[in-house]
């Protein structure tokens, strides 16, 4: 069974399982966590924590009182380092961070097989942190679930509203992993 190792631990976050955990644990308790119903979905950002975690805790927190309904999360992640079309799916059973492994639900991503514009990829995974920096955070806010990774290129939006479409049930939860900004100033 094929484990998907981190590549931006030390990096992006903290490569120790004591460390992580304390920077998360910060970064949560500062964060606002009103909402009145389950999201369905959210919009987080994928920079390294010291400047995309406390945007990406406030977005985490609103899970809290849901934590044990979620059973499922898809995530969808922008492609960085791999140019190619459509949406890609990963062979790997599971995917590592510091605080343990997550599995992949092996049947949700062989039921997006056969769908326009989704392929397997594994190379668009490989050295790519916007998916992987939403991990630690859902480690922490949710009880057990398991992860549909998805890396997207160059995709048609009709085929990313199937994906949505054929994955979606009331224990899932789809988080878009997205850049803020690579324009602005740190203050705005």
């Amino acid at each position: 069974m094929h484990v998907k190792a981190p590549v931006v631990a030390g990096l992006f976050y903290p490569a120790t399982k004591q460390a992580l955990s304390m920077t998360l644990q910060a970064l949560m308790r500062d964060a606002d966590s009103a909402a009145k119903a389950r999201p369905q979905a959210l919009i987080v950002p994928h920079a390294g924590y010291q400047y995309s975690g406390p945007i990406a805790a406030s977005a985490y927190a609103v899970l809290r009182p849901w934590a044990e309904e979620i059973r499922r999360v898809v995530v969808l992640a922008p492609s960085h380092r791999v140019a190619f079309s459509g949406i890609a799916t990963s062979s790997a059973w599971a995917f590592a961070t510091p605080l343990g492994e997550i599995p992949v639900d092996r049947a949700a991503v062989e039921r997006l097989a056969d769908l326009p514009g989704v392929q397997p990829l594994d190379e668009a995974f490989a050295q790519e942190h916007a998916l992987e920096v939403q991990l630690p955070f859902l480690q922490t806010v949710l009880a057990q679930f398991s992860l549909v990774p998805l890396i997207v290129g160059d995709a048609d939006s009709d085929d990313v509203s199937r994906v949505i479409e054929t994955l979606y049930t009331p224990d899932t939860l789809v988080v878009v992993s997205s850049d803020l900004s690579h324009y602005l100033d740190y203050r705005s």
